[in-house]
C-alpha cells in the first residue's frame, strides 16, 4: 500500500489543493482546515451542509499565505477577504483562523430534503468535525469509479482493505521522518458528497448507495501520534504491536 494522491482543504467546505509532499503535524497536514467562513449571525462555521457554494471557491497556501479564488474568478488574501466572502454568500460572515476554541457545525439529519438540522462542537486547533480525526485516508479500490472531491479525504492510497485498520496505528513513510497514525474511526458521510461542485453535478444517489453498502462510511479517520512528513509513493504499513 502506497500513497498515491495527497489533498490539503486550508478553507473548511472550500475546494482544496492537490499535494506532493506534506508535513503533518499533532493537527494533521499543516494547513488543513486552518480556516473556516464564520456565520456572525448564527455562530457557526459555515459548511457545504449548510452553504453549498462554499464548494465553487478554492483555496491555497502560496509561499505560506493562503489565497481564496472566488468562483468570478478573484483571487483574495486572508487579510482582506471578509468583505469579497460576505458579498459573494450574501451574509455578513468572517474569515477566521482555528484556534484554541472549537468551531460549532450543523448537519441536516435528513439528507434529502436539507432538514431536521442538529449542530455539534469539533475539536480546537483546525476546523475538523470530530476530536477521533485530524487527517483522513481512503484506499484507490474503496473510492473506485468516485471522485476524490467528493469526499475531501487527505490521503489516498493504492490496494484495498483500510477498515480493517481501525484501532491499529499505521507508518507513512519511512521510520525516520514519516508519520505515525492512530486510525481511531470510520468517517461517517453526510450530504457533502451530494452537493455539486465545479465538474460535478449533485448527486442524492452517492449517499444513498454508501449508506446501503458501506454503513454510512467511507475514509478511516486517524490521530497523529508521531508527526514527520509524508509524500507521494510513501509506504502505508501497520506498525506491529509492541510487547514486553
Amino acid at each position: 500500500m502506497h500513497v498515491t494522491e495527497l489533498w490539503r482543504y486550508p478553507v473548511k467546505s472550500m475546494g482544496g489543493e492537490r499535494l506532493q509532499s506534506a508535513a503533518v503535524g499533532e493537527l494533521g497536514i499543516e494547513g488543513d482546515r486552518g480556516w473556516g467562513v464564520f456565520d456572525v449571525s448564527t455562530g457557526t462555521v459555515l459548511t457545504a451542509r449548510r452553504a453549498p457554494e462554499l464548494l465553487f471557491a478554492s483555496a491555497g497556501i502560496i509561499d505560506g499565505d493562503l489565497m481564496i479564488a472566488l468562483p468570478d474568478g478573484a483571487a483574495v488574501g486572508a487579510a482582506n477577504a471578509n468583505g469579497p466572502l460576505s458579498a459573494w454568500l450574501g451574509r455578513d460572515v468572517e474569515l477566521r483562523q482555528a484556534g484554541d476554541i472549537g468551531g460549532t457545525y450543523e448537519v441536516p439529519l435528513d439528507f434529502e430534503n436539507d432538514a431536521n438540522w442538529v449542530s455539534w462542537t469539533g475539536p480546537h486547533g483546525a476546523w475538523h468535525d470530530s476530536h477521533q480525526s485530524r487527517v483522513s485516508l481512503v484506499s484507490s479500490a474503496t473510492l473506485g469509479s468516485w471522485d476524490i472531491r467528493r469526499f475531501r479525504t487527505n490521503i489516498v492510497v493504492s490496494g484495498s482493505g483500510e477498515d480493517n485498520f481501525v484501532g491499529d496505528q499505521l507508518r507513512v513513510g519511512d521510520a525516520v521522518s514519516g508519520v505515525e497514525l492512530a486510525v481511531s474511526k470510520k468517517i461517517d458521510r453526510c450530504v457533502i458528497v451530494t452537493r455539486p461542485q465545479p465538474g460535478l453535478d449533485r448527486d442524492i444517489d452517492l449517499l444513498k448507495q454508501i449508506n446501503a453498502e458501506r454503513g454510512t462510511c467511507l475514509s478511516i479517520g486517524a490521530l497523529i501520534t508521531s508527526p514527520g512528513a509524508i509524500a507521494i509513493g510513501d509506504a502505508v504499513t501497520p506498525i506491529p504491536t509492541r510487547t514486553m
